[in-house]
């Protein structure tokens, strides 16, 4: 597996990391077993950058990745999260996600579940907006000092907000949402982490699984996925959607390639600085989207994409009204 640098202050990590939220929540009914192969295989294959969170599950993810690389903690890099109480996390009364208090207490338990002594990237999950993120940072960087945890990062944070961290500790990561038909994160995000020397973890690189060009009804998904809930995905916008898969499965097959793997590409190109973090439960799926790091677009394939895929384009919200306001704070 090819490597990038995460950020200039970051580790070296593999071109591609590997989302493990759905393994535990979300898409579908959980399969232990093989998500656990799948972490094997990725570990074989050199995507052995393992991305978690507190939130998914109350911590049942994090469990599961212990369980995964027991005897192997040599071979992985591990990112988890802390602060999306929405989600999950067992806040105690009179804290919050981004109260310092919690930030101790929650690298506790993660250290805890991941049954480590470090976390090498440790991220606030969502910007607590009743605290300075001053203070939530200061914590992190004790975290550091104390050699719990190794770098910080930030998901779905502001560009001002992203910027005010950074002078309190090197941030070496910005974990947002980034692909074909989500690229809100080039208005601002993106720019003030180039600015800053900061590396971009994208999250849902494939469009929780749209761009796989497999999921063009809502009727593909299961009676208990979450993306049932999401607005891209209903009817009245799947529809609207589908339209914008047909260049890219024009590129997929002049490649002999996947749609998925296209989409990677697309990614991928868009700059040294992006690691995207596609999830999957299933060794054939991870198989799928490794094999993307070596496909090679031409200039004008991926300006074609770029075009088919405009920003503002996709029909629908990225998320609900309701999360979306834990966005860009």
């Amino acid at each position: 597996m090819h490597k990038r640098r995460l950020g200039k202050n970051g580790p070296e990590v593999p071109v591609l990391g590997l989302g493990c939220m759905g393994m535990s929540i979300s898409y579908g009914e959980p399969d232990d077993v093989e998500s656990i192969a799948t972490m094997h295989r990725a570990i074989e294959l050199g995507c052995n950058l393992l991305v978690t969170s507190d939130a998914y599950g109350s911590g049942i993810n994090e469990s599961l990745i212990a369980q995964a690389i027991r005897g192997r903690r040599d071979q992985v890099l591990l990112a988890t999260k802390f602060g999306n109480v929405g989600l999950g996390g067992g806040v105690p009364e009179g804290l919050s996600g981004g109260h310092p208090d919690y930030v101790r207490l929650a690298c506790e338990r993660s250290l805890q579940r991941l049954a480590v002594d470090v976390i090498d990237i440790y991220g606030l999950h969502r910007v607590d907006a009743t605290v300075p993120i001053e203070d939530t940072v200061g914590a992190m960087k004790r975290l550091v000092e104390q050699g719990k945890v190794r770098h910080l990062a930030l998901s779905e944070a502001g560009a001002q907000t992203i910027r005010r961290a950074h002078r309190v500790h090197p941030i070496i990561a910005v974990e947002t949402e980034y692909s074909l038909w989500s690229r809100d994160a080039e208005n601002d995000i993106l720019p003030a982490c180039r600015e800053l020397g900061i590396g971009y973890m994208a999250y849902a690189p494939l469009g929780r699984g749209f761009l796989t060009a497999t999921i063009k009804s809502v009727d593909a998904l299961t009676a208990k996925d979450r993306r049932r809930e999401h607005p891209r995905f209903l009817p009245e916008n799947i529809n609207k959607n589908n339209n914008l898969l047909k260049y890219l499965e024009t590129i997929a097959g002049a490649h002999q390639a996947t749609p998925s793997q296209v989409a990677l590409a697309w990614l991928l190109a868009q700059g040294p600085d992006i690691v995207p973090i596609p999830g999957t439960k299933r060794r054939a799926y991870l198989e799928e989207n490794c094999a993307a790091a070596d496909l090679q677009l031409s200039a004008a394939e991926i300006a074609g994409l770029s075009t088919a895929f405009a920003p503002g384009v996709t029909a629908g919200t990225r998320y609900p009204e309701k999360q979306l306001k834990a966005l860009g704070i």
